[in-house]
């Protein structure tokens, strides 16, 4: 790994810490590819769970459900080790009369693993076809996104550029190897710092693409990937795993998903999803950043623009919700839950018990930022009011992220120590709580 180096943009506020990438080759790695494909041939032309790890070229074929949709992609990159498996979870404390289930998308990888990957293989599939030879994108300093889209990008053969926020204090210092950064940097990223300040005052997507103009500048080629990857493109990925779900859950009952939602892609893709599908469910988005109101508008503005609600005559089955509202408005399709509790990316002790009590009667280990925080939050609307959950048979999707929770080890050690003094969020803080879109 080289030195650490920090540098001025042109744009104030934002530092580049260099990359630790040494002689990787660019372009695809199209010799090992092809290896692959002789050896495993091309799957059939039909809708699949998964195509063959690192394919660059296959062409996607929709869920016959969405296939009316405007924006459909054409390609798909094979990156997830899919499909995730689902399984009962014994949660403790559990009122009586309630089931739960686990699907583990913190298993689609090793290095690439959590929702993220997902929505990355259609984003780097429309990256490949365009001839770009890098990515940007940007979140939080410990963005499960940057870090699974460093990794994939590096995967590719293509360099990636990070724009991650961090505190005021932090941005002139070297970002360090703690969770995320680690694999971002080992698989050689080029790690931009912004103040969270900055980011907020500007906005991620003018940050992003300043830094895309730069490098234009320079003579190369980027693509710019949004917050969490969640534009209509990177929404196919939660589409897709509707599929997936459909086919494992057939005759079980499921009558309710949960997730955890930070940038919105995922909740869009689960909820339009299991509504196309005529699954039935209820869909429950517990956010762990901003509040419903932002998440219900920016779930409408992802459906507006896959043109779902240009078809309103095959709009699915029922949704399992409530609302008047048109078969379409997010609204309509999930229930939006505030559970951010201090603040993006920052964990009260009781959030952080129960991460520490699930693991420690389940080995299901939950990351801080989303997926603890979506189980704690549920866990207390469950206990709070069981009559309301009796009966249910619930999906809880697993988003990864457990890297994160190396940025917590004072906060958890604190936990297993006795103390109460340690203070809640204090590791991590600098990540952007509160900045809208989460981090991804």
């Amino acid at each position: 790994m080289q030195a650490h180096r920090t540098l001025t943009l042109q744009r104030p506020g934002l530092r580049h810490c260099g990359s630790s990438h040494i002689g990787q080759p660019k372009g695809p790695g199209k010799p090992m590819w092809n290896l692959i494909k002789r050896l495993l041939g091309r799957p059939a032309h039909h809708n699949t769970l998964s195509v063959p790890f690192l394919s660059t070229d296959e062409n996607y074929t929709p869920p016959a459900w969405a296939s009316h949709l405007e924006l459909v992609p054409q390609k798909r990159v094979g990156l997830g080790i899919l499909p995730t498996p689902i399984h009962k979870w014994n949660i403790p404390g559990l009122p009586e009369g309630i089931e739960v289930f686990i699907k583990r998308d913190d298993m689609s990888g090793h290095e690439l693993s959590g929702n993220k990957v997902r929505k990355l293989e259609f984003l780097l599939a429309q990256v490949l076809a365009g001839g770009h030879d890098c990515v940007v994108t940007i979140g939080g300093i410990q963005s499960n996104h940057c870090r699974a889209t460093a990794v994939a990008a590096r995967y590719l053969g293509l360099d990636c550029h990070l724009v991650l926020r961090t505190s005021r204090a932090a941005v002139g210092s070297d970002p360090g190897l703690v969770g995320n950064l680690l694999l971002d940097r080992l698989s050689g990223a080029h790690v931009h710092l912004v103040t969270k300040e900055e980011y907020a005052r500007t906005g991620g997507q003018i940050l992003g693409e300043t830094l895309v103009e730069q490098l234009r500048e320079q003579g190369l080629n980027p693509y710019l990937i949004p917050v969490g990857g969640s534009n209509a493109l990177g929404t196919w990925g939660y589409l897709q795993a509707v599929e997936e779900i459909r086919q494992q859950t057939q005759g079980w009952g499921v009558t309710d998903i949960v997730m955890a939602c930070g940038s919105g892609g995922t909740t869009a893709g689960l909820a339009l999803g299991a509504h196309l599908a005529g699954l039935g469910t209820r869909v429950h988005a517990y956010g762990v950043c901003d509040d419903p109101d932002y998440f219900y508008n920016f779930v409408d503005a992802l459906i507006a623009d896959l043109g779902a609600d240009k078809h309103p005559d095959k709009c699915g089955g029922s949704s399992g919700g409530t609302s008047t509202a048109g078969p379409y408005a997010a609204r309509a399709l999930l229930r939006a839950v505030q559970a951010k509790g201090l603040g993006y990316a920052m964990s009260t002790d009781e959030e952080m018990r129960t991460v520490k009590e699930v693991a420690e009667a389940t080995g299901i280990c939950l990351d801080p930022v989303y997926s603890g925080k979506a189980l704690h939050g549920l866990l207390g609307e469950m206990r709070a009011h069981p009559d309301a959950w009796r009966g249910r048979k619930v999906l809880f999707v697993h988003t990864g992220g457990l890297l994160g929770m190396f940025d917590k080890i004072e906060q958890l050690g604190a936990l297993y120590t006795g103390s109460t003094d340690a203070a809640a969020g204090t590791a991590g803080a600098g990540a952007g709580e509160g900045v809208q879109g989460g981090a991804g």
